[in-house]
């Protein structure tokens, strides 16, 4: 790699913090607004410069896909994140966990299964979430409809569930994680 301006320097960092924190590359324009560029077009001219020099990497035709020089070899090897385990939500009411196995058998959500949660978005019509209803926990689909909110089972065999006295939602799903069989 090539010697790189000082102003190449932050900028490649820049970058690489952004990917780091799992965030997308940032774009022209989100380079030139943080380094207080008059134009994205000086962040493109930064940019191509870095890619000239071999300090990044760009797929061709693709939008965001810039990628640090040396993090170009170790493609095949996945990144390990931590993903804290807290406990089982049954997937059936709360009270009868009976149900558990297949009130989301619709949304292919079945017993036993590890479902990866994002605490803090609202959640929106159609998701599968974790809430707290009526001071229970359980996984069921979000619904708003007349601009009330409840929870659906994905499986015709049970009911809606509508709150009587509260619903808080703990976790939109997003990702389900099923052990093999064996």
């Amino acid at each position: 790699m090539k010697q790189l301006s000082k102003k190449q320097a932050a900028i490649r960092a820049f970058i690489a913090n952004e990917l780091a924190a799992g965030r997308p590359c940032p774009s022209h324009r989100e380079i030139a607004a943080h380094f207080g560029f008059a134009s994205s077009y000086a962040a493109a001219c930064h940019v191509q410069a870095l890619i000239r020099k071999g300090a990044l990497m760009a797929a061709a035709g693709k939008a965001r896909a810039l990628r640090l020089a040396e993090d170009a070899k170790p493609l095949l090897r996945a990144t390990v994140v931590e993903i804290p385990l807290f406990g089982s939500i049954p997937a059936g009411f709360g009270q009868d966990r009976e149900q558990e196995g297949d009130s989301m058998i619709g949304r292919h959500v079945c017993n036993g299964d590890i479902v990866i949660l994002e605490h803090g978005p609202e959640p929106r019509h159609g998701q599968i979430v974790a809430a707290l209803i009526d001071r229970k926990s359980t996984l069921k689909t979000f619904v708003l409809k007349n601009n009330r909110s409840f929870l659906k089972a994905e499986n015709p065999k049970y009911p809606d569930l509508i709150p009587s006295e509260e619903l808080m939602i703990q976790g939109v799903v997003r990702a389900l994680i099923r052990k093999a069989s064996e």
